[in-house]
């Protein structure tokens, strides 16, 4: 089985579904563990608030399975924040695969949160970003952010520099929704799915 994506209510799934098919891979959604980790590949995608959704992942044993996954894992946006240790989006402790702190933009005058809309990605490290990406737009909706640590394989920059992409282990992650992010997008999930 190539490809799962965890189903765990969050928005955004179907884009992720289709962006696949795009790319002629065949992926099931699915909340099952068995079939969760049999899968060669995972996608933990997401739109959503972190509280309601960690109390979710916990209620169907996900949180362990994420942390105990061995494959190749993808995190997108709110699955992203969730690998971190902790969001401020009330006050939640999140996976804690990746020690990262999600915190809220703070804007100054004239800035608007959500930062919403095309941005590009810098100082990329390997995995998923190749380097002919640097530089690239990629499409962006989120209030909460990843601070620039160790982890960080690509940033961005809105307010201040943030992690736009994060990596530990089999543990990949974009704050971008690379399934809307045009050719820059396709080619990140081509990188993921070659890992």
């Amino acid at each position: 089985m190539p490809i799962a994506i965890i189903d765990y209510n969050a928005g955004n799934v179907q884009s992720v579904l289709f962006a696949l098919e795009r790319l002629g891979v065949d992926a099931i959604l699915t909340d099952n563990h068995e079939t969760i980790r049999a899968a060669d590949k995972v996608i933990f995608p997401g739109v959503g608030e972190a509280n309601s959704t960690m109390a979710y992942l916990k209620q169907r044993g996900l949180d362990e399975l994420i942390r105990n996954l061995t494959q190749p894992v993808l995190g997108i946006c709110l699955g992203m924040q969730l690998l971190c240790e902790y969001s401020e989006e009330n006050d939640t402790a999140c996976l804690g695969i990746i020690p990262q702190k999600v915190l809220r933009f703070r804007p100054k005058a004239g800035e608007k949160v959500p930062h919403m809309g095309w941005n590009s990605v810098r100082n990329l490290k390997n995995g998923l970003f190749t380097p002919e990406l640097e530089g690239g737009y990629v499409y962006f909706v989120h209030s909460y952010y990843a601070e620039v640590g160790p982890y960080t394989t690509a940033t961005t920059d809105y307010i201040q520099p943030f992690s736009s992409g994060l990596q530990k282990g089999n543990f990949y992650a974009t704050q971008f929704h690379p399934e809307k992010s045009g050719k820059t997008g396709e080619q990140i999930l081509r990188n993921f799915l070659m890992l």
